[in-house]
């Protein structure tokens, strides 16, 4: 199936059933009174997340989506049938935004997790609601209600605990083949990846993470050059990014600081929180490098590269220095999920206590050291 992380859909809810205005004429009544009914509820339009849906792609094509109007009141009390909802399932990990206003209507993060999109007319009143003591046969009725109408953009954002960052042919798409369950396609040209790869790294029977790899970043791509920035997107749910860096290219007239420098700025270019995330520097291919040499390389890397943050010396190829990564990356989500669960606890604890946090600019307040 065709990968697409980007579609415009137009839903229109169903409007509301008119009320009707009704008497009662029996054989043995001849003023019964007002007997209309409400008209029925417009359909609904729903999303709901699905978890074994990964594309788009029906969106592409079916672009409107519309619920059926309610049935209008009749007499003798009867009310006319609501139209059922329409719920349309789209993969988790998927942002809905109003086309015109720019709103975040929903993000789809959890498995059947269920939003509205829009909302059917409410049908109208009949004639029996308007009965008083003073007006004993009203011919007043309503009409339903519209219901919404939107255009939505939808966008597909993959839900990864890791992003994988580097230039085409870095070995990407071997490490997640080497670390996971994922099987990308892998070759010797730039742009084998072709779309995102999601792969679940298991640490143990019941501790896993998952991993997404995008097709690789070079110079210019924030401009639209290559496939990657296109994806970028995808990286931005993740908690950590990997950066990783092919230091023995076929070619000699490859520069690896300067490819790995063309990577951090088209991500700057391209969202300065993606630049901000927490990044992690991976060496791969270090079996083609001579073993006496891979210390000095490794060093003159860094060095001219600038960097100061975590390295990792990996083979993606012989699954080198794998093993001893996962574990770190584990290890790393772990401390990030407890130190959130901790401030998620402080905080309710602060509402319970009502203790509202305190700007330290805030003119009212004077801190004391």
């Amino acid at each position: 199936m065709k990968f697409i992380d980007e579609a415009k859909i137009e839903v229109i809810a169903g409007d509301g059933g008119n009320g009707v205005a009704s008497f009662c004429r029996e054989k043995f009544r001849p003023f019964g009174g007002p007997d209309g009914g409400d008209g029925g509820k417009g359909g609904s339009i729903w999303a709901v997340a699905d978890r074994n849906i990964n594309t788009l792609v029906d969106y592409r094509f079916s672009k409107l989506h519309k619920a059926r109007d309610g049935e209008n009141g009749r007499g003798a009390d009867c009310y006319g049938k609501g139209a059922d909802d329409i719920f349309l399932r789209m993969p988790v990990g998927t942002l809905v935004v109003d086309h015109n206003t720019g709103e975040h209507i929903a993000d789809l993060t959890e498995h059947d997790q269920v939003v509205l999109l829009a909302k059917g007319g409410e049908g109208g009143w009949g004639n029996i609601h308007f009965k008083s003591s003073t007006n004993r046969a009203p011919r007043q009725k309503s009409d339903g209600k519209e219901g919404e109408r939107r255009e939505l953009r939808l966008e597909l954002k993959v839900l990864a605990d890791i992003g994988l960052l580097g230039q085409p042919n870095a070995g990407k798409s071997t490490f997640i083949t080497a670390v996971s369950n994922a099987r990308p396609k892998i070759a010797d040209y730039p742009f084998t990846t072709l779309h995102p790869n999601l792969g679940v790294v298991r640490v143990s029977h019941e501790k896993s993470f998952v991993i997404a790899d995008i097709p690789g970043l070079i110079e210019g791509a924030a401009d639209g050059a290559g496939l990657g920035v296109q994806f970028l997107r995808h990286l931005q749910r993740t908690g950590l990014l990997l950066h990783i860096v092919d230091l023995a290219p076929f070619e000699d007239t490859v520069d690896p600081v300067k490819e790995a420098k063309a990577i951090v700025k088209e991500l700057q270019k391209y969202d300065t929180a993606l630049f901000e995330k927490p990044r992690w520097l991976v060496l791969n291919k270090l079996d083609m490098v001579p073993e006496e040499d891979r210390k000095k390389r490794v060093k003159d890397f860094i060095k001219r590269f600038g960097w100061k943050g975590p390295v990792f010396e990996i083979s993606a190829l012989t699954r080198d220095g794998c093993a001893e990564l996962i574990t770190e990356i584990y290890g790393y989500l772990e401390q990030k999920k407890a130190l959130e669960h901790r401030a998620e606890e402080t905080h309710m604890t602060e509402e319970a206590r009502g203790i509202a946090s305190i700007d330290p600019d805030d003119p009212r307040f004077k801190v004391i050291d």
